[in-house]
């Protein structure tokens, strides 16, 4: 008979008869597994070449959109500072942002990263992608993100937008993220601030801080944009020069 508390690193056989066992056995397993992918997350590259920003925003607006054509020149304007693009490399917003890139950088001197999910409804990678990655779950895509992202932008967008948005702000509330810029671009964005901030802290049932709620920058056009990504890159370059 196999100890019921017998683990994966025990030497005891598990007979595939006994299913308590064996779905313990699988428990256990894929916990470690965490465990061993959240320990080498831990790694950083003691210096990257190029700051990286990822684009956040919609699936769905159309390129004939003025949203696109902004979207893609300050994609473009960031690709000449220097920095590398990170989208989610879908249609829409996500392709606006690496066609800037593209446009910036016909070359390919720059990355212009795509960060996929499968889904069955889901479209292939847009065009103006030069690396893809693609991730079978949310929760790995959305680590992915995390561990390649010196800073976010974040455009118009649906729910996945919403998805991204919170991720990254909740990071930074609990201090698994540090100094990385959290841009929201437009009034949509501005009323979701506003809503956290009449809902969340309220005197007498307070379910933030106020430090929590100013960490996204709002800001109304690209311009913006890069008014706060400019002085963060150059601080960022400095931590990157060889000593």
């Amino acid at each position: 008979m196999t100890p019921a508390n017998a683990g994966p690193h025990t030497t005891e056989t598990i007979s595939l008869a006994d299913e308590p066992a064996v779905r313990r056995l699988l428990s256990q397993t894929v916990l470690q597994l965490w465990s061993a992918v959240n320990t080498l997350t831990r790694l950083r590259p003691s210096r990257r070449e190029r700051y990286r920003v990822t684009i956040f925003g919609s699936a769905r607006v159309d390129p004939s959109h003025w949203v696109y054509a902004a979207v893609r020149d300050v994609s473009a304007e960031l690709t000449r500072m220097g920095c590398d693009i990170v989208t989610g490399g879908g249609p829409g917003l996500m392709q606006a942002a690496n066609e800037g890139a593209r446009l910036a950088d016909p070359d390919g001197q720059r990355e212009s990263l795509g960060i996929r999910i499968e889904l069955p409804f889901e479209q292939d990678v847009n065009a103006f992608v030069s690396e893809a990655h693609e991730h079978g779950t949310f929760f790995t895509r959305l680590h992915h993100f995390v561990l390649v992202s010196d800073a976010f932008v974040v455009v118009p967008g649906g729910i996945g937008t919403v998805l991204e948005t919170m991720m990254v702000w909740q990071l930074l509330q609990v201090r698994k993220l540090h100094a990385t810029p959290l841009i929201l671009v437009g009034p949509m964005w501005d009323g979701l601030v506003d809503w956290t901030r009449a809902a969340m802290l309220r005197p007498e049932f307070p379910l933030a801080s106020p430090e929590d709620i100013a960490i996204p920058i709002c800001v109304k056009d690209g311009p913006a944009i890069l008014d706060v990504i400019r002085p963060h890159h150059a601080a960022w370059k400095q931590t990157q020069s060889p000593t």
